[in-house]
């Protein structure tokens, strides 16, 4: 049965891991539009602070309810989360609370029971969430409009502003389910999650490719070969929705192939911080893209035959 300590629990695990990509998506937004589109500029900004605000509430009743599992994965934070966070700050001049992240490392698993008022603020949290996502999806589908219909220039792929909204889209639909209090078919879910997230993985590894300078040809051709490898694989997700069998394999595939991929993230994300790397990666973005593997890994143990 669906209890009050499942409700909170996930809501909060959603939001430790979402809340901060959605914040880091409007900071990657903030950076790319051009002086002339410096009300755009500004938008992201505010939202960039209201998720940092939302996270903030997020963090400060989290400690003793979320899983050791979710905490120990990588996915809210990784060992460099904190340096990237400082040297994008230095980069770019727009300062990124970083005591936020702090807290986060200092956060423990589970050993409290559920209280009622506890449960009403994660109702609100989750109700502010809801509005808070469904704006930025909003923001992010004008942005793309106006890209594709050359009313607007940024440093941004189209490619990538249409990523970061399937991100939120998802975000939306599950914090959504949770407020329903509503049954997930689990398989399916599963085929389903790996199906997207092997198609983030395999974007993220173009769009890494299409940052690298073009001096770094051996990164270049790893990225290109990841980029292959996880679209193959989000077909083979597609197909196996329509089998009755197949979801075992499938899922060994993902898993062998997105342990490779955060590998890859975590020594670029090192090499970028080390200055070691040739490109135009601000070392918040392969954070970023090393938590989601993390998530993902997470979530394919979980769904593990």
């Amino acid at each position: 049965m669906y209890s009050n300590m499942d409700y909170v629990r996930q809501s909060l695990e959603l939001h430790l891991f979402f809340t901060r990509i959605m914040k880091e998506h409007s900071f990657f937004l903030q950076l790319g539009f051009t002086p002339r589109d410096g009300n755009f500029t500004a938008r992201a900004n505010e939202f960039r602070l209201e998720f940092d605000n939302l996270l903030c509430d997020v963090v400060s009743i989290s400690d003793g309810v979320v899983s050791n599992s979710v905490l120990n994965s990588g996915e809210v934070v990784t060992p460099y989360t904190l340096e990237a966070e400082r040297v994008s700050t230095f980069f770019t001049g727009v300062k990124i609370p970083t005591e936020i992240t702090e807290a986060e490392l200092g956060l423990r698993g589970c050993h409290r029971n559920v209280c009622p008022s506890l449960e009403s603020r994660v109702n609100n949290i989750n109700n502010r969430a809801i509005r808070l996502i469904s704006q930025l999806i909003r923001f992010k589908a004008t942005i793309l409009e106006n890209v594709l219909n050359c009313n607007m220039f940024t440093l941004n792929y189209p490619l990538l502003i249409d990523h970061i909204m399937r991100e939120a889209e998802l975000y939306l639909r599950m914090v959504e389910t949770l407020q329903r209090r509503g049954f997930i078919d689990i398989e399916r879910e599963a085929l389903e999650q790996e199906a997207f997230w092997n198609r983030i993985m395999a974007e993220h590894a173009k769009f890494i490719r299409g940052l690298l300078d073009p001096t770094e040809e051996a990164l270049i051709n790893t990225a290109n070969n990841f980029g292959n490898e996880f679209d193959k694989l989000t077909q083979e997700a597609i197909r196996a929705m329509d089998r009755a069998n197949g979801f075992c394999e499938v899922t060994e595939d993902s898993l062998r192939a997105t342990i490779a991929i955060r590998d890859f993230k975590e020594q670029g994300t090192i090499g970028l911080l080390d200055c070691n790397i040739r490109s135009i990666i601000i070392p918040l973005l392969g954070d970023h893209t090393l938590r989601e593997a993390n998530h993902f890994l997470r979530l394919l143990r979980k769904f593990k035959c």
